[in-house]
């Protein structure tokens, strides 16, 4: 670890609050951190994590981000400056009750190797006195909630775990005592990226449940995008650039080192935190798959249109082109089947990786059940270029 030894805390320090779990805002007041060698590790930093958010730091190398967040549970001393949490200096409370009510997770998970999974999820709880049944259950609950099965994974030691595995316990063990801050430190860069893939979209998960304060450290600005509420871009030095959510950083870099940090394909970044919008929508005539083709053709007509959708009640089965609603026989008959959905408000990333594996060129939108309309590549741009100007 490349942090310091923090010193003993001052006899007249007060003892950290338990806490009840509820997130707390983090503040950084003109916070420094300058080695004895004079190098500058981080230069006066203000920020302020808001109370249940996710932010990212991100950054090259040697930036001061895993200094900045070792600082926030006093791994790390800070040189100058305030770090509150919840209001409180964290200078002035002992240094081992703060870091009991501050979750912890970094790359090599930290297990302890001897210890069955239960044991060390209930690690932090056992310090702060828990009774043997409050562990247990808690340790179950937590288990469950990041995907192992206490049954099959509790008892197993983490030399018999996958990474992912390992990870999720990781991520258990800095949840089971209901900390109000959790820091992680690059926690999945270990593993493949199908895991990794799908432990970031089950954390997302369960930071819907908990909405913990996270400060999460990452140098892949793709992993930052996805995860962060806001995201902080430091520079040597360790300065931030600009802290802002990610579809603003994105559209509105505020200078060229984020510009050139989050890469010239920022714009198709973007599309993974612009969400589809109901007004976004292109409205194609709508066709009956029972309808006659007669009365879809003269449809079409009047609404001077090549194609139609076709719903079978008030899903969305294929589509029809006015070339082909001709003769007898119904929409059904000469319709092209199949049509692909997304649903309102999921990334557009997500409508254009869609519509590419289709022929059909679009894609529709549902809300549930209910038909909403169809993005095309056009409608799908124009959505993404209104975003960018509102931000």
């Amino acid at each position: 670890m490349d942090a310091t030894v923090a010193p003993p805390a001052p006899a007249n320090a007060r003892r950290a609050p338990a806490g009840d779990g509820s997130a707390q805002e983090i503040r950084l007041e003109s916070v420094s951190k300058v080695y004895p060698d004079g190098t500058v590790g981080v230069a006066e930093l203000d920020l302020t994590f808001a109370a249940g958010e996710l932010s990212v730091l991100v950054g090259p190398s040697g930036c001061g981000k895993t200094t900045t967040m070792k600082m926030i549970n006093r791994i790390i001393e800070p040189s100058t400056g305030r770090i509150l949490i919840g209001g409180e200096d964290v200078t002035r409370v002992d240094v081992d009750q703060l870091r009991r009510r501050i979750g912890y997770v970094i790359q090599s998970v930290g297990l302890f190797p001897h210890q069955t999974v239960r044991t060390n999820v209930g690690t932090v709880p056992r310090l702060l006195g828990w009774d043997r049944r409050r562990i247990r259950d808690r340790v179950d609950e937590l288990l469950a909630t990041v995907g192992l099965d206490p049954a099959v994974h509790g008892d197993r030691y983490p030399a018999q775990l996958s990474g992912g595995q390992r990870q999720r316990a990781g991520v258990a063990r800095a949840l089971a005592a209901d900390p109000t801050v959790l820091l992680m430190d690059e926690p999945f860069s270990a593993v493949d990226p199908v895991v990794r893939e799908r432990l970031q979209t089950e954390f997302l998960r369960l930071q819907e449940t908990v909405r913990k304060t996270i400060v999460f450290v990452t140098h892949d600005i793709e992993e930052a995008v996805r995860l962060g509420d806001r995201i902080a871009v430091m520079s040597s030095g360790g300065r931030v650039e600009q802290f802002a959510p990610p579809a603003e950083l994105l559209g509105r870099p505020a200078n060229d080192r984020v510009a050139d940090f989050v890469g010239a394909d920022r714009g198709l970044k973007r599309l993974a935190v612009t969400a589809v919008d109901a007004a976004d929508l292109e409205q194609p005539p709508v066709l009956s798959a029972g309808a006659g083709l007669a009365d879809a053709g003269a449809l079409l007509d009047r609404a001077g249109a090549s194609w139609g959708v076709v719903l079978d009640g008030a899903r969305p089965a294929g589509s029809l082109l006015a070339s082909r609603a001709t003769g007898a026989g119904t929409v059904a008959s000469a319709m092209t089947s199949g049509a692909d959905t997304v649903p309102v408000g999921a990334p557009l990333k997500a409508a254009l990786a869609t519509m590419l594996q289709s022929d059909a060129g679009w894609v529709a939108v549902v809300d549930g059940d209910r038909y909403l309309g169809v993005l095309t590549p056009s409608s799908l741009h124009a959505a993404l270029r209104r975003s960018i100007d509102g931000s």
